[in-house]
């Protein structure tokens, strides 16, 4: 679905319908896509160059849409690392355009599931590339994915068993819908996805602002998507907060 609000090609008949329900409802949920694209792209962007991350996790990858994640930090620093975790086995079949990075990089795939952090986490431990040092800084990327982790399965949980494997130095970026600008539109998202299969809590700024507990946030903090450290060009151009209705934030872990 994700991939359809982008305008991509790789989605199903299934994927079609399910979003265009949601279109009907929220025709801004294109904009909520464009808006998260932008600020994974920009917050990678400045882990890897103002921060010197040089090894990303990034969980809840979904099917690749260019540019990806390694093309964005290995552009920045050729010899960067970065595991992708998705527990969809479709994302498998694509695998080979998350596995081509710089000649100096490293890239890898691993199929495990986000609710079950102990799990995932020595999953990409064991993986044969051991692209990930966990004794060394880690930029873990969890963006448009503790939304699809309801309270019922512990989201704050995971992410502080994720959190507590990063070595002192490392950084946690989120992005998260939140339904704080049209309660009313979400409610009905929430419904289609959860019909659809796919069980979907959205959360308000404060929730998803305890997910950082503990951290050290980077400026500007918890805020709009489009409003963290904006850059010409990145992103749909003007836009009101309800069309975005997104919440993003950076933090180091101390």
């Amino acid at each position: 679905m994700y991939d359809y609000y982008l305008g991509g090609k790789t989605n199903y008949a299934v994927d079609r319908a399910a979003a265009e329900q949601v279109i009907s409802r929220f025709p801004a949920i294109r904009t909520v896509a464009q808006v998260n694209r932008a600020f994974v792209h920009r917050s990678a962007r400045f882990l890897a160059r103002e921060r010197g991350v040089r090894q990303f996790l990034d969980i809840g990858t979904g099917i690749p849409t260019a540019p990806t994640l390694h093309d964005v930090v290995q552009q920045e620093v050729p010899e960067a690392r970065v595991a992708y975790v998705d527990n969809d086995p479709i994302v498998l079949v694509y695998a080979d355009s998350l596995l081509s990075g710089s000649p100096q990089g490293l890239t890898d795939y691993v199929e495990a599931d986000v609710t079950d952090p102990q799990a995932l986490l020595e999953k990409v431990e064991e993986s044969a590339s051991r692209c990930i040092d966990f004794d060394q800084p880690v930029g873990l990327s969890l963006n448009a994915v503790l939304h699809f982790v309801p309270d019922g399965m512990d989201p704050y949980g995971v992410v502080r068993t994720l959190v507590a494997r990063l070595a002192p130095g490392s950084y946690l970026t989120i992005s998260h819908c939140t339904p704080d600008f049209d309660p009313l539109a979400w409610a009905e998202i929430v419904d289609v996805y959860n019909r659809s299969g796919t069980p979907t809590q959205v959360r308000g700024k404060d929730e998803v602002a305890r997910f950082f507990d503990g951290l050290d946030l980077i400026d500007p903090g918890v805020v709009l998507a489009n409003r963290w450290r904006p850059e010409p060009g990145s992103g749909p151009g003007v836009v009101s907060d309800a069309q975005v209705s997104l919440y993003v934030g950076v933090a180091r872990k101390p």
